[in-house]
């Protein structure tokens, strides 16, 4: 039987080097990997490249390496959140490519796939564009983009079995699946993990076949970034 747990984070994460670069799926702080992240911090890994559609905020999520200095560059569609992120990036401390949330998303689909680029009229005529093929499809311009090339994925669903098969929920599912398989490991934290055979194969967002490594996730805090209510009258 197919068996791809780890005993713990500090296990998933074995063979981390300063300057690799990293897949984090979430939107926001929703569906991040939180465990994952802390353990990034606790190694005091360096000189890393981030791709995240954001970096959480200030004291939270990836928030956490750039207050540590941990992130050279990051790869990614927002900045908006987290001050210190645009701090950095403002004052040049930081590398930062900003792209298309789209073209983050599939980049990060095509590593997934196996396809090394694609043209996407997204960016044309824009900054984004800059040094990119260009091409012309149907009486549109499209501009090529290439793949991601990561050195670990690390996502966070809900349920996984001990063959790395994934259920996520609600907001969680987002960037998580995109990174699923685009990266050499992907480590994939949940907050139950079950025995094979339990989860529905009709409710399976992602076969373990693109998850290397899968770990039980502790003490989950799942802030809410911006919380909206209403006066009670």
């Amino acid at each position: 039987m197919i068996n791809k747990t780890v005993s713990n984070v500090k296990e998933a994460c074995q063979g981390i080097k300063d300057g690799m670069t990293f897949m984090l799926g979430g939107f926001g702080l929703s569906g991040i990997p939180e465990n994952s992240i802390a353990e990034l911090v606790r190694k005091n890994v360096k000189d890393v490249t981030c791709i995240s559609n954001n970096a959480g905020v200030c004291d939270f999520g990836l928030g956490l390496l750039l207050q540590k200095k941990q992130i050279r560059k990051m790869i990614s569609s927002y900045v908006g959140e987290n001050a210190e992120f645009e701090r950095q990036m403002l004052s040049g401390e930081l590398d930062v490519e900003l792209i298309p949330q789209g073209t983050l998303a599939q980049r990060c689909q095509a590593a997934q796939s196996g396809i090394p680029a694609f043209y996407t009229p997204a960016g044309y005529g824009t900054e984004v564009a800059e040094g990119k093929e260009s091409r012309e499809f149907h009486g549109k311009m499209h501009i090529l983009e290439k793949a991601f090339e990561a050195d670990f994925a690390f996502v966070k669903a809900w349920k996984g079995d001990a063959a790395g098969n994934l259920v996520f929920k609600g907001s969680a599912r987002n960037f998580n699946p995109n990174m699923c398989g685009a990266a050499k490991i992907t480590v994939a934290e949940v907050e139950e993990l079950v025995p094979v055979g339990t989860l529905d194969p009709n409710q399976i967002h992602i076969p373990g076949i693109f998850v290397q490594r899968i770990f039980q996730g502790k003490k989950y805090e799942k802030r809410i970034e911006q919380l909206t209510v209403r006066t009670r009258e």
